[in-house]
């Protein structure tokens, strides 16, 4: 049978992507992901990507910077800040998955000389896979329209949620920006 991640990364072409194809691959593996699971609900349980085959999480605090992931002894260590807060390192801990997935093919997925391009598809793999799109709607539709609420629901921080309405459409961007100034 074939290992979670080679099914994940099935879903890349193995050619130079646009920012919106970029996108729409990251979000059918994190859909893939929840479906390979068996979850259907929020919140996201850190064992989703804990359990996978050759993946192992540490939390270092202090730490200098939010996340790292790296190929040590046959298998992926991801080192997460564990200074900062848990839907921080929840947050971080899915864009490194990302990152394990398009690593061997970055340098075709993406333009060279800029990480841009890949570091927003791996924040955009982090909200659909902890915030997917129906599960954010459902919540929605169902009165949860507070960040602060949501981002309990789905263990995450309040400012992923108002980024995460944003590419859903839930919210305007002016709504985004009044959220800011108050």
């Amino acid at each position: 049978m074939r290992s979670t991640i080679t099914r994940l990364r099935d879903l890349v072409p193995l050619r130079r992507l646009s920012t919106p194809e970029a996108l729409r691959v990251a979000e059918a593996q994190a859909d893939r992901l929840l479906r390979l699971s068996g979850v259907t609900g929020p919140p996201l349980a850190e064992d989703v990507i804990a359990g996978i085959p050759r993946i192992q999480i540490e939390r270092v605090a202090p730490a200098r910077a939010l996340a790292a992931t790296q190929w040590s002894h046959g298998r992926w260590l991801i080192i997460i800040n564990g200074a900062v807060s848990r839907g921080r390192q929840r947050w971080s801990l899915a864009h490194e998955l990302k990152h394990i997935l398009d690593h061997p093919f970055v340098t075709i997925l993406y333009p060279k000389g800029s990480t841009e391009p890949a570091e927003q598809a791996c924040d955009y793999f982090a909200g659909c896979l902890l915030m997917p799109r129906r599960w954010l709607r459902r919540a929605w539709s169902q009165g949860s329209r507070d960040g602060r609420t949501l981002a309990r629901l789905f263990g995450v921080t309040p400012e992923a949620v108002k980024v995460r309405l944003l590419q859903v459409g839930l919210i305007e961007p002016t709504a985004l920006c009044l959220a800011k100034e108050v």
